[in-house]
């Protein structure tokens, strides 16, 4: 009970010093439009303009009186392997009793670049339901499975008797690949399943003509061994499994669900034939550090995480070919420098020091993190938790918050006590079969053993909140419209921003470390 009593003092006394803040929001707006408007180019990785984004944001944390932690002062650079397909010089082919049926390019399938592809691949195709792998549930996709010097097709999700966020890391890259390569498989095509899609096929196939990325540190790149990885529009799927006796209709049923699906050979291969243009770029992390007062604790850091990148300058939709990336992610790098500057006005003390970290490279698969994660500029032992922010859509009033990780750790506990004291409720993943908790740069620090939650604005099924949330991942994400000129609830985000100062603020005033939950699948990765 004195924990409980203190903790809510340390809340009470945040609130208070932070009561004179942006209040209306209007201040992190003026953040966001620095970094999203037309003339940042949606801060592509690598681009000139994320260049000068990343120095914008380095300026407003010296303003706000935080010390640089990067390589080059508040800077880390990241170097990247840059891929870019020449559509007409690559194909895609599915071969039936020595007969080749073309695919449409864009239409029925894309070549997925996240992987370094072979030039050309042939090889037969077999039906591995999800693809997954999971030891802990006893759930194997291939068992008895011979997929050796094969291409594995698997459709989107996973089993319902699996829990969400286990199903989610065993579905990440890094896990598939290991599996995928331990049965000599060497090739991944993936059915896009529409129920959990959060772009519809039409959109999300645009993103093939742009570049794709990896690591050039070696040591953090997955799949080096599968030669092709392709995505394929379930509207067109049947093409896939046509004379295997199944169709796709029955195998979305099953997955919708959450059933286990069948393994089957299926009656042709394919034939890949792929023409890339390569370059090498240097993109940024930026990071500062908020140092902490008591003796003990100051070498320890509570992470604060968002990105600072987005996808660029794309394919034109409804004549914008300017993808700005404003509610993702700057709204979240925002919300960053709004915290450091509430913090710097209140003159708040804290007894371990914050880390700010703003990331380049999530959109090309969480690089950014991964590589900070891998090559801290502290002592890893020393990061405590992150509390990211990705794409939190303060659309409307914060009455509701969902938290990602709010199961897994002590930081659930911080989040309900934060939330009581401003009278919101709090909810877990409503929709575990998005993989969101994987899909954000909260679990590249995950996996080094740091408790994590990422925190957004949460809706009630049914509810006039999830229409808007749905209409918004429907037609602004990843679309130029995701702009300066969408509606946004600014007062909704000031209040954001005053729950994320409390909880860091908490986090960072505790004598306790934050620790995995006994029960949590996560608590393997603690050094």
């Amino acid at each position: 009970m004195k924990r409980v009593a203190v903790v809510l003092l340390i809340v009470a006394a945040a609130f208070a010093s932070f009561a004179a803040a942006d209040t209306d929001g209007k201040r992190w707006w003026s953040y966001v439009e620095a970094l999203a408007n037309d003339s940042m180019q949606g801060r592509q990785t690598g681009s000139p303009e994320h260049r000068r984004a990343a120095e914008y944001v380095a300026d407003r944390f010296k303003e706000a009186g935080l010390a640089p932690a990067g390589v080059n002062g508040y800077l880390q650079p990241v170097k990247f392997d840059v891929r870019k397909i020449v559509e007409s010089q690559s194909s895609l082919e599915l071969i039936r009793n020595g007969k080749p049926e073309r695919l449409s390019l864009g239409e029925d399938a894309v070549i997925a670049l996240r992987n370094n592809p072979a030039d050309s691949v042939e090889a037969p195709l077999v039906f591995a339901g999800y693809g997954l792998s999971i030891p802990e549930m006893k759930f194997d996709d291939f068992a008895g499975l011979d997929v050796k010097g094969k291409i594995v097709v698997t459709i989107t999700g996973g089993p319902s008797s699996v829990p969400g966020n286990l199903r989610a890391h065993y579905g990440y890259s890094t896990e598939r690949g290991k599996f995928l390569e331990q049965a000599g498989a060497i090739g991944l095509v993936t059915i896009q399943n529409p129920s959990s899609a959060d772009v519809p096929w039409v959109r999300s196939s645009l993103a093939r003509l742009q570049e794709s990325m990896s690591l050039t540190d070696p040591a953090l790149v997955d799949m080096k061994n599968i030669r092709i990885t392709v995505t394929v529009n379930a509207a067109h799927a049947d093409k896939w499994l046509t004379g295997s006796g199944h169709a796709i209709a029955e195998l979305l049923k099953l997955a919708d669900a959450g059933q286990p699906l069948p393994h089957f050979p299926l009656k042709a291969s394919l034939r890949a034939r792929v023409k890339l243009e390569r370059r090498q770029v240097e993109s940024q992390n930026v990071v500062a550090a908020l140092p902490g007062t008591d003796s003990k604790l100051k070498d320890d850091y509570v992470v604060l995480s968002a990105h600072l990148d987005h996808v660029g300058v794309g394919e034109p939709i409804k004549g914008d070919p300017i993808y700005n990336g404003a509610m993702d992610d700057a709204s979240g790098v925002a919300s960053l420098v709004e915290i450091a500057r509430r913090l710097q006005e209140s003159k708040t003390m804290l007894r371990r020091s914050l880390l700010f970290v703003v990331v380049t490279g999530e959109e090309k698969g969480l690089l950014g993190s991964r590589y900070f994660a891998a090559h801290p500029t502290v002592d890893a032992t020393r990061m405590i938790a992150d509390l990211n922010m990705d794409m939190f859509l303060p659309l409307y009033p914060m009455r509701l918050l969902t938290v990602y990780g709010l199961g897994e750790s002590d930081l659930g506990a911080d989040v309900r006590k934060v939330a009581a004291s401003m009278k919101v409720d709090v909810q877990d993943d409503p929709a575990p079969q998005r993989n969101v908790f994987v899909r954000s740069d909260q679990y590249n620090f995950i996996r080094r053993g740091v408790p994590a939650v990422m925190i957004a604005f949460g809706s009630r099924k049914g509810s006039p909140e999830e229409a808007i949330e749905k209409a918004w991942l429907t037609n602004r994400y990843h679309a130029p419209s995701d702009d300066l000129g969408q509606p946004v609830d600014l007062a909704a985000a000031a209040a954001y921003n005053q729950f994320m100062a409390a909880l860091a603020t908490m986090t960072a005033n505790d004598s306790a470390r934050p620790q995995w939950k006994p029960e949590s699948f996560f608590r393997r990765f603690t050094p």
